[in-house]
């Protein structure tokens, strides 16, 4: 199985792992199942440092947008063993596996903004209706809130896209050295 289909089932199980693991009341369960993903893909990189910094910056936007989801009343998790105020984990940590996918199994956006745009623009929405429909969160002011998870995933996902092109762990430069 070659690196882009590791990368697919990798964040597929995070993902499941951490809305499942929050809707059944075991929170730790995606942090748990998120973390070996993250190491696998880190592990993979050719330029560590530069997989691991787009890595962090990918978990504080994420997690910064989510947390101001929060706290504007647009989005509640019932079960968590955070303070109700505070993101709880798992949800950092699915920022954590979708970090993975940038320079992998998402890299070909890269070079199709519009796509890239659109992508967030549905993506993101459906994700967190999934979530809600799983039982991990519950999406408050829908209709506000999917004017405002559209329009942030629509910035976020070409953002981050660029931003991995200067942070690409999985590069390889004319002498095949890997890209810092």
């Amino acid at each position: 199985m070659g690196k882009l289909w590791i990368n697919i089932l990798g964040f597929q199980v995070a993902w499941f792992a951490c809305v499942l693991g929050a809707a059944n009341g075991l929170p730790w369960l995606g942090p748990l199942a998120t973390l070996p993903v993250a190491a696998l893909h880190l592990f993979q990189a050719k330029a560590k440092r530069a997989e691991l910094l787009l890595m962090l910056f990918t978990v504080t936007v994420g997690s910064v947008f989510d947390q101001s989801l929060l706290t504007a009343g647009l989005i509640h998790y019932p079960q968590t063993t955070m303070p109700e105020y505070l993101l709880p984990l798992w949800m950092l940590a699915l920022w954590l596996g979708f970090s993975t996918t940038l320079n992998v199994s998402l890299r070909w956006m890269r070079q199709h903004v519009a796509i890239a745009s659109l992508f967030g623009l549905i993506g993101g929405p459906l994700a967190y209706i999934s979530g809600q429909k799983l039982g991990a969160m519950q999406l408050l002011e829908f209709n506000t809130l999917m004017i405002v998870l559209a329009i942030g995933w629509a910035l976020i996902v070409p953002a981050l896209l660029l931003i991995s092109t200067k942070l690409d762990g999985y590069a390889e430069t004319n002498d095949g050295a890997a890209h810092v």
